[in-house]
């Protein structure tokens, strides 16, 4: 299988890079980098009923939220969200963090994140009902 450098999506503060889409995995999962700047405060909470994410710390420390307990992800960390459970992130450190995340199945693609970006990227104070909305047809279920 080749390497393709894959675009840079930016999410708000977020740049989201696919390094594997379904098709390349026969649907078995999909995996993408992610940048977060310092002091960020992404995303809503949020669960997933049909799929399950790993994530692996590149750089940097993430602050996550699950079901309610928070845990630091940094370099070389691994935290496993099944599906169902709530959770969401933030870098509340000095420096940028740059994670890698496996969902399993491969159901949630780039177009989630090319979606949400053109929400933020139209002008104003972002609609957060047309977010969820694009949440919930890439099937995840934000909670707030």
């Amino acid at each position: 299988m080749s390497s393709v450098v894959a675009d840079v999506i930016r999410v708000g503060p977020i740049q989201v890079r696919y390094r594997l889409e379904a098709g390349q995995t026969a649907g078995s999962s999909t995996m993408f980098e992610f940048l977060v700047p310092a002091q960020a405060h992404v995303p809503v909470a949020h669960s997933h009923d049909a799929f399950d994410e790993t994530v692996y710390g590149l750089e940097g420390v993430l602050t996550w939220t699950l079901d309610g307990e928070t845990r630091p992800v940094g370099r070389g960390d691994v935290l496993f969200i099944p599906r169902g459970h709530v959770h969401r992130f933030e870098n509340l450190g000095a420096d940028d963090a740059r994670m890698l995340s496996v969902i399993t199945p491969g159901l949630l693609g780039p177009d989630y994140f090319r979606d949400v970006a053109a929400i933020l990227q139209a002008g104003g104070p972002p609609d957060l009902k047309k977010i969820g909305e694009v949440m919930r047809r890439h099937g995840l279920r934000p909670v707030v």
